[in-house]
């Protein structure tokens, strides 16, 4: 009979309050608070907003930099992308080099809706920079790219 080798729970980790991920995850949904009651009155989900978001910023990529770019998971994305189509805001171009491959951009419809929904969250931004100040958010948006950069390199 095999005996389960059993860790003790006394070991000393810090404090729930100074768990970096629970932190980030708090900040996030307290921004998010902020953006998904304006993305439900134009009828859009975060992640089809951060879809059209990239595809306005980088016109006629693929999904695997959307996939890059958004920070969405492949199987999402494909779901998200198929349901842009539906909806003509979304248009997809197969390589003509590799037919496997395909290109996305938005649709006219889906940069009409990107110019109605931007001022509504650069209202929201406003806002938040109001609140926090210019310079803080400037100073966090500094140390989360740091950090990005330092400790995802070590992710690899």
């Amino acid at each position: 009979m095999n005996q389960v080798e059993r860790l003790p729970l006394d070991i000393e980790l810090r404090g729930i309050e100074q768990s970096l991920p629970l932190a980030l995850l708090q900040a996030r949904e307290v921004a998010m608070a902020k953006f998904r009651p304006m993305l439900r009155a134009h009828d859009l989900t975060e992640q089809q907003w951060r879809v059209l978001r990239v595809l306005a910023a980088y016109p006629d990529i693929d999904a695997s930099e959307i996939v890059t770019r958004s920070y969405l998971l492949a199987p999402s994305l494909t779901r998200i992308l198929q349901f842009l189509e539906t909806q003509k805001l979304v248009r997809r171009v197969t390589d003509a080099k590799d037919l496997r491959r395909a290109n996305f951009s938005l649709t006219d419809q889906g940069a009409r809706l990107y110019r109605k929904v931007s001022p509504d969250s650069e209202r929201i931004y406003r806002e938040i920079t109001d609140a926090f100040g210019q310079d803080k958010l400037a100073s966090l948006y500094e140390l989360l790219a740091e950090f990005v950069a330092l400790a995802g390199a070590g992710a690899n």
